[in-house]
């Protein structure tokens, strides 16, 4: 389940070729990834940047701040939730390759066909049929129609997004699922026997789907609530505040999103609901009813440890590893910013193509990206201009370039900042000025 995305939740392609090292004049016709081969075709647009970090698993990697809050989920999820015969309810799964069919990424899930979260512009497909997952839901179904009722999912999930100190292309999401019998449901309820989780002719209000009982989809919101209220309390201490908003997600209804008062704010950590019974329909759990969430492990371990750059999480430096290193994952940890390094900011304007539909400012977004990589802190739109006789629209943004480790020279910075600017009008049709400005 996604969080905080346009409600799923949740152009035009940079190149029909995979760039390697700048250079994109050899075409290439499939995507090596894990061992197989994906042929390219007009949906293509992974880029060997991202494919790069594919396989990285950092909530796998011992000690790393995600690994640390992933662990201290699932330790809570072993210790809260046991089953009959003193096992843990809830099996984990943090190992499923990220690479889905987009009938996972999305049918699976309900998600409309004319949907916006399956543009190209905000995704990595390796081709038509097959991408790089957008949220861990992508494997909701599969798992159900395991046999499994109750589980956490960890993953590592990819999109095209803009670019700043709270924004990556991949990032990490923890999943959670549970299903009801009708005798598990209601076996703590006073003649609990006559309650039912279905009814037939029913009509779906914004308290329930038309094929539950009312009674069924409180039962099953109580659980949810009180099951998350837990985690959260766990998370970030016995008195925190928690309220609930509703929100929509196209696989869950009633839907809500969990906001926490932290530090003064209020701060959304997570979306869940109860699942859509489509789907568990089309899963084989047609007799069951269930709930289901999904949060982001960086926003997480930004707020509870203070991490201020999201690209922290994927450097080496071990000044930053090793105040993760804790005998045991419960520890609090109070994270020490690392020298912070002088920024460089550099503008570059240009005029769109003659047809702007065939531009996306994501795919701007992702040019800097593969050639600036970690180098880009953040990308902002500070000017656009509308020619009042040509109606062509002209676009200005200022890259701030900020080096987590070292002391970026201008001079290094402006051979990126040139390759991005002759990148842009080679490959996004776009024509104009590269001046850097400071």
């Amino acid at each position: 389940m996604m969080p905080r995305r346009p409600p799923l939740p949740w152009p035009r392609l940079l190149s029909r070729r995979l760039l390697s090292g700048g250079d994109c004049s050899q075409p290439v016709e499939t995507v090596e990834l894990l061992g197989r081969s994906y042929p390219c075709d007009d949906f293509t647009n992974v880029t060997p940047r991202i494919l790069s970090r594919v396989g990285r698993n950092l909530h796998n990697q011992a000690h790393h701040p995600l690994w640390l809050i992933k662990e201290r989920i699932k330790s809570h999820f072993y210790s809260a939730y046991v089953g009959r015969w003193g096992n843990p309810l809830f099996s984990v799964h943090d190992n499923i390759c990220p690479v889905v069919t987009v009938e996972q990424n999305f049918d699976s899930l309900l998600i409309p066909p004319n949907h916006p979260s399956r543009k190209r512009g905000d995704n990595y497909y390796l081709n038509r049929g097959t991408m790089l997952r957008a949220h861990t839901s992508a494997h909701q179904r599969e798992l159900v129609s395991s046999g499994l009722d109750a589980f956490l999912l960890a993953g590592d999930v990819y999109r095209r997004d803009e670019i700043d100190a709270t924004h990556y292309p991949v990032f990490h999401q923890v999943e959670g699922v549970r299903l009801f019998s009708e005798r598990e449901l209601f076996s703590q309820v006073r003649d609990g026997e006559h309650l039912k989780l279905f009814e037939s002719g029913g009509r779906r209000t914004p308290e329930k789907q038309e094929v539950h009982s009312l009674e069924a989809v409180k039962m099953v919101e109580v659980s949810l609530k009180q099951t998350l209220s837990r985690l959260v309390h766990h998370l970030f201490g016995a008195d925190v505040e928690v309220r609930w908003v509703d929100c929509y997600f196209p696989f869950t209804h009633p839907s809500f999103e969990m906001e926490v008062r932290f530090r003064g704010d209020w701060m959304e950590v997570l979306g869940c609901g109860v699942m859509e019974q489509r789907l568990l329909d089309s899963a084989g759990a047609a007799a069951k009813v269930g709930w289901a969430f999904g949060l982001g492990l960086e926003r997480l371990a930004m707020i509870l440890y203070n991490i201020p750059d999201i690209r922290l999480f994927w450097s080496q430096d071990p000044r930053f590893l090793s105040q993760f290193r804790v005998e045991d994952v419960q520890q609090p940890v109070c994270f020490q910013p690392l020298s912070k390094f002088p920024p460089l900011h550099n503008d570059v304007s240009f005029w769109l193509p003659e047809e702007p539909h065939l531009f996306t400012v994501n795919d701007f977004y992702e040019l800097v990206r593969s050639v600036g990589g970690d180098l880009v802190e953040k990308v902002q739109l500070v000017d656009q201009f509308t020619h009042p006789e040509t109606g062509r629209r002209s676009l200005c943004f200022r890259i701030t370039y900020r080096h987590m480790e070292r002391t970026l020279t201008q001079q290094e910075v402006s051979g990126v900042h040139q390759m991005i600017g002759s990148r842009a009008q080679a490959e996004l049709g776009l024509t104009g000025r590269f001046r850097p400005t400071s």
